[in-house]
């Protein structure tokens, strides 16, 4: 049934001081109803001394990272499971290169955002090499996170 396959993610995120905010997540819709996590959770996001700030949580740039590995990870896991094969160790190293005077205002031709992420796999596995690299290509072709970040996604801004 298709309309089970629907689903809307959710997070709120509350100001707390400077560049500090705090992000809960707790419900979100899908398999056609209300639908709410064993428990709530909550992420701190910041930035490093080095910025006047505080360094209470990682910086928003950091959980694009965040995502994206947990997402190709989880993928590498369940694809394993799904082909008989035994992981023994899954390690993702994510790096991401930024030019900072573009949010710095400094030169409005540099993109604010990262200019590319690398994600480095040591991966242990009762499998040929071969099977390995299958394993990650297939999870870039279902990761949610990585296709969010390489294909255009709308976003709408409101003030309420």
């Amino acid at each position: 049934t298709p309309a089970l396959a629907q689903f809307e993610w959710r997070s709120s995120v509350t100001w707390v001081t400077g560049t500090h905010s705090r992000s809960d997540v707790e419900t979100f819709y899908g398999l056609s109803d209300e639908q709410v996590h064993h428990t709530s959770f909550s992420f701190d996001a910041d930035h490093p001394l080095q910025f006047a700030a505080t360094d209470v949580g990682i910086t928003p740039i950091e959980y694009v990272l965040v995502a994206l590995g947990s997402c190709l990870t989880g993928g590498v896991a369940t694809i394993a499971q799904q082909r008989d094969i035994q992981l023994r160790s899954v390690k993702a190293t994510l790096t991401a290169s930024q030019d900072l005077q573009g949010i710095l205002g400094i030169d409005p031709d540099v993109r604010n955002g990262f200019s590319g992420v690398a994600v480095d796999y040591e991966i242990d596995a009762d499998c040929p090499p071969a099977a390995i690299e299958a394993l990650v290509a297939q999870s870039q072709k279902r990761s949610a996170v990585y296709d969010i970040l390489t294909n255009p996604t709308t976003v709408t801004v409101s003030v309420s």
